[in-house]
């Protein structure tokens, strides 16, 4: 199991509408995650910097293929087409990155 963190900014405006979007998110959507073995999944809103923060662990072998199979998958990109407005990347992210990652730095259980 990974733990994985990433950041990306949120339009101001545009929080509310992603709050409602996250309090009911598609069942095929959290299917496809779960299939791509992304489990213990949470997004935080960081205010007035308005920076959203989500964590996930991702338990797979094969990363890469789990978030091509996501990217695939038709309700996901429709799903994306309402959120990705809403988002705002952060410049200093790595080359292909919509949300940038972090750099695990500690964990304790």
């Amino acid at each position: 199991m990974e733990r994985m963190g990433m950041v990306i900014g949120i339009v101001p405006e545009k929080i509310g509408e992603y709050k409602a979007l996250h309090a009911a998110v598609w069942p095929r959507v959290l299917a496809t995650l779960a299939a791509a073995n992304v489990r213990n999944y949470s997004i935080f809103l960081r205010e007035p910097e308005n920076l959203l923060f989500g964590y996930w662990e991702y338990h797979g072998s094969d990363f890469d293929a789990d978030m091509r199979a996501v990217a695939e998958d038709p309700e996901t990109q429709r799903w994306w087409t309402f959120c990705g407005p809403c988002q705002r990347p952060l410049a200093s992210r790595a080359e292909g990155e919509h949300w940038a990652t972090m750099e695990p730095v500690f964990h304790v259980d």
